[in-house]
């Protein structure tokens, strides 16, 4: 086997230079229509982008009770009517609700839903 000829080791270390350079390139920032399941959204770079609403479906009939905390230990402080589209604005787990320990805070904040009795229309909320 021969020695690698000068050109051979040149052309290495400008390949490694290349694909250093490579990883080390700021990333793209993408401006415009988001691809992929969902509402479609623009954003431009140093804008403020909506909040993203997260929404649910009440499949409880007749209702689903709005409760104080994540459980049923107390009476409910108002129920919401079967096929009513809910905000929600994050989760927790509770009590078990018909084996769900699922909890949902309403995005106004006035009260708590089980999970059991809500379909997620959109992606379900992150954690509390």
């Amino acid at each position: 086997m021969s020695a690698p000829h000068a050109g051979h080791r040149a052309i290495s270390v400008l390949a490694g230079v290349l694909l250093a350079g490579t990883a080390l390139a700021a990333p793209a920032v993408a401006t415009g229509h988001q691809s992929g399941p969902g509402p479609a959204s623009v954003t431009t770079q140093g804008e403020p982008s909506a909040a993203f609403v997260h929404k649910g479906r009440v499949i409880a009939k007749p209702a689903v009770n709005v409760r104080k905390n994540p459980n049923t230990s107390r009476p409910p402080l108002y129920s919401i009517p079967y096929g009513t589209v809910i905000e929600l604005k994050c989760k927790v787990n509770g009590e078990s609700v018909d084996g769900n320990p699922r909890w949902y805070l309403l995005e106004d904040e006035s009260g708590w839903v089980a999970a059991r009795w809500v379909e997620n229309i959109t992606a379900a909320p992150g954690k509390c």
